[in-house]
């Protein structure tokens, strides 16, 4: 382009300076030719301003496929590619831990030992305390006196029985006393073992309500209180709009504002209920907490992927129109010309999900199309334009 343009800049001086120079001689020769003469210089000038006419008007065909001749709209363009692309949705969520347990007495009486203290770590079956048994050990070994008695009598009665001494019922009733003596030690075993409290699994003593010589009553008055910090997990209510995205296995993000703490974890259940009152169904997501600074009742944001699509075509909200009657479009360049011009191409598309300022289009573009961005709002369909490569 800048040789032709050079190249009728040079046409138009050499012809500015010919007419100056050559008009005194062109006026002489007019004034002195002949007929035949002037005939003959009027056919040459004729066929000169012919040749230049041809060659100005595929200048201007060059200009024009060039963009010169025309003052046109500077746009940029985004080509678009596939991607993949997930959509996540973001729920209110509350931490917690299957393993915070009040233990309760199960047996009323007075407390008489704490053998542990708050804060302290305890083992699955360690011994935390130990109530006032009111003489049921005393009893326990009056009833084991008369378990040893009644044994050695059912013996000694088996024994002449089977040598055919004695009666059938002197048999059975010392089995009988000999066996309801084994029930009766047995039930004062349990209810003695009763009077201590065990730690139900590993954990720590987060509190302990109860005070040593305090009376205590089966379900109403609490001794310790039992914290697993280990197996924490998080648990949000999700709208029922959402059940068929959502399932075991889907990929979640745990956001923790207090401590300033995101972890990425999956979901692992999810409710078989809706709830009738806000229409939801629960799900849960494990945490890790090997600081120990993940407590129960923490606040929490829960991030859950819903869609997923590997080969997905994104584009900025900002270069979305619409039409009068709703529908979305954007403007694609085509018909590609030199040094960057374009001609602008209205495309119908339709919209799907979106994240960050960008949304996911599902039909209407393909891979590779230039998508015009900046200058958009003034374009019309159809129209000339020059692309900026930035």
């Amino acid at each position: 382009m800048k040789n032709t343009i050079a190249f009728l800049g040079l046409l138009l001086i050499l012809f500015s300076c010919s007419e100056t120079t050559s008009e005194a001689e062109t006026t002489s020769d007019i004034s002195s030719s002949n007929l035949e003469e002037l005939n003959a210089q009027k056919a040459a000038y004729t066929q000169q301003i012919n040749d230049l006419s041809l060659k100005l008007e595929k200048i201007n065909e060059a200009l024009e496929s060039m963009g010169g001749s025309e003052k046109r709209i500077l746009v940029t363009a985004i080509e678009t590619k596939s991607e993949a692309f997930e959509h996540t949705i973001e729920v209110q969520a509350n931490i917690k831990t299957r393993q915070n347990v009040l233990l309760y007495p199960e047996f009323a009486g007075r407390l008489l030992k704490l053998y542990v203290k708050e804060g302290q770590a305890v083992k699955k079956g360690q011994l935390l305390a130990i109530i006032d048994d009111a003489g049921i050990n005393d009893q326990l070994e009056q009833m084991k006196l008369q378990l040893e008695l009644a044994k050695t009598t059912f013996e000694r009665t088996q024994r002449l029985w089977e040598q055919r001494i004695g009666s059938e019922m002197m048999f059975l009733e010392a089995q009988t006393r000999y066996k309801a003596s084994q029930k009766q030690v047995d039930q004062m075993k349990q209810q003695l073992a009763r009077t201590k409290v065990y730690a139900p699994f590993s954990g720590i003593i987060d509190e302990i309500p109860a005070l040593v010589g305090s009376n205590l009553a089966p379900g109403i008055t609490p001794i310790v209180r039992i914290v697993n910090l280990n197996s924490m997990y998080v648990e949000s209510d999700v709208p029922e709009n959402y059940l068929t995205n959502i399932s075991k296995g889907s990929k979640a993000t745990v956001n923790i504002p207090v401590l300033n703490q995101t972890q990425t974890t999956e979901i692992h259940q999810t409710g078989n209920f809706i709830t009738p009152s806000n229409r939801t169904f629960r799900v849960e997501a494990a945490l890790k907490n090997p600081s120990g600074l993940i407590k129960p009742n923490l606040n929490a944001r829960l991030s859950m992927v819903d869609y997923t699509n590997p080969k997905a075509i994104l584009v900025p909200f900002r270069v979305i129109r619409e039409n009068a009657e709703g529908k979305s479009y954007v403007f694609v360049l085509i018909e590609p010309e030199l040094n960057g011009g374009f001609t602008t191409e209205q495309r119908m598309v339709t919209l799907g999900k979106s994240k960050n300022e960008m949304v996911e289009v599902t039909s209407g573009l393909q891979t590779g199309e230039l998508v015009v961005d900046e200058g958009v709002s003034l374009l019309v369909a159809d129209q000339k334009v020059k692309r900026i490569i930035e």
